[in-house]
């Protein structure tokens, strides 16, 4: 049985718009709130946190809701086409608003308010499709295969986010922007929902998910053996005090990690163009070098992990990303422009990323028994999700009460913090087997 590459990476098409979206949501949308509508930092983490506390429920939600709905086009590709066309439209709303309002145009149409409606309908609509576009690819792939299928699916959804970047940094360079009251992202907006769109209507052109869902429901029943629900691995049982006491230290861990790291990505763009006066471009292209960082060193860091263990490739990403964030103060705080140390610096937040990222989900799981699996991958992106809630409001209270050059001493921070609490995970680091190849990305 061999994985079906073709079918695999028209699946991640979708996964690819749904990163790329992000990168625009996390890098734009708070230059437009702090500039044009002049929100106070503290506010404006609130807005952008609510992508997270939406995502708490929602994607659960629609996730179940799509396991039942059933159509002609198959069960996830209604969600993934109505929403992506849905949220292409709300998209290219928000640089109108924002361009009127710069304007001077004052009606019920331009405006804080009506730019925080659309946003919220945006987000909504985010989250309608992001769970049954993630689900596609289990339900088209047998289990064995699982793994391979997910390297390449997290391998597109990095491109997605390189693809917007590099776009970024060629429209937006400091040279561009340096010194104007108002920058037009119009052109942004449009090329994102062009990408997104692109992608998903590819994808509904060549995959049949009726049929291949219907061909992997075939091969996985010709196989009972892959079923791991036995009554012997039910999970029913509570865990054991120790490992239930390794499992709260790591989800604890996890949302350290989240809020040292998120603060970075929200707030990295506002916080250069202030104290260095550098502009979106700049910014794009410091992200785009942590993603290459990252995706180079995924299979080296695959195959440390088998070699000396995952909780130990985790102290040496929460390690390097605390000392990456503090030299990154430094950096930025006796610099006028971002210098080439800066660049090697996030490419070392990208291998420190990576390093964490890998083998942290894996050691979740391990603490479970089999069937439990999906319950205890809940409880990692609730962790997940939990850092990003509070960090984009907690750092924006701080770069507005105290001082923008915080950023990089909270990130730092709380990034070590995340080290401290996972020398209590006593449990969950099985070394994992050496593959080869896309293998090594199954846990980005």
């Amino acid at each position: 049985m061999k994985l079906n590459y073709k079918n695999t990476f028209l699946v991640g098409l979708a996964f690819m718009s749904i990163i790329a979206f992000w990168q625009l949501y996390d890098n734009v949308i708070p230059l437009l709130l702090t500039r044009t509508f002049h929100l106070s930092e503290d506010v404006t983490g609130v807005i952008m946190a609510a992508d997270n506390v939406l995502a708490l429920f929602l994607l659960p939600l629609f996730g179940k809701l799509s396991d039942r709905t059933c159509t002609k086009i198959g069960k996830r590709m209604p969600y993934i086409l109505i929403g992506t066309v849905v949220a292409a439209i709300l998209l290219n709303i928000l640089p109108v608003i924002d361009n009127g309002f710069y304007n001077g145009l004052t009606s019920v149409f331009f405006g804080l308010v009506p730019f925080v409606i659309v946003l919220g309908l945006l987000l909504f609509t985010m989250s309608v499709y992001r769970s049954p576009a993630v689900a596609l690819m289990p339900d088209i792939t047998p289990k064995p295969l699982r793994s391979q299928a997910n390297a390449i699916i997290n391998l597109m959804g990095a491109a997605g986010g390189i693809i917007y970047l590099a776009f970024t940094a060629f429209m937006y360079p400091k040279s561009k922007t340096e010194g104007i009251e108002h920058v037009d992202y119009s052109m942004l907006f449009v090329f994102m929902s062009i990408f997104m769109i692109l992608c998903v209507v590819i994808m509904a052109l060549f995959v049949n998910e009726p049929k291949l869902s219907s061909m992997n429901d075939r091969i996985e029943k010709e196989h009972p053996e892959w079923d791991l629900t036995e009554e012997s691995n039910s999970g029913t049982a509570e865990l054991p005090a120790p490992v239930k006491k390794s499992m709260i230290f790591l989800l604890l861990s996890i949302a350290l990690w989240y809020i040292g790291y998120n603060a970075v990505t929200t707030w990295f763009t506002t916080y250069i163009s202030v104290i260095m006066g550098e502009g979106l471009g700049g910014a794009s292209t410091c992200f785009l070098i942590a993603n290459a960082g990252a995706i180079v060193s995924y299979i080296p860091i695959g195959a440390a992990a088998s070699r000396f263990g995952r909780k130990k490739m985790i102290y040496f990403g929460t390690i390097l990303l605390s000392l990456s964030f503090a030299v990154c103060y430094f950096l930025t705080t006796t610099a006028t422009t971002i210098t080439i140390p800066m660049y090697i610096t996030f490419a070392l937040v990208g291998v420190a990323w990576a390093s964490i990222s890998v083998n942290s989900l894996p050691m979740a799981v391990e603490m479970c028994k089999g069937s439990d699996a999906g319950k205890y991958t809940g409880l990692y992106y609730t962790a997940s999700m939990a850092g990003q809630v509070v960090t984009p409001i907690l750092a924006g209270f701080l770069l507005k009460n105290v001082s923008y050059r915080i950023l990089f001493i909270y990130a730092t921070l709380f990034s070590f913090l995340s080290f401290v609490t996972m020398i209590f995970v006593k449990h969950g680091d099985v070394k994992a087997e050496r593959v080869k190849g896309l293998q090594n990305f199954e846990d980005i």
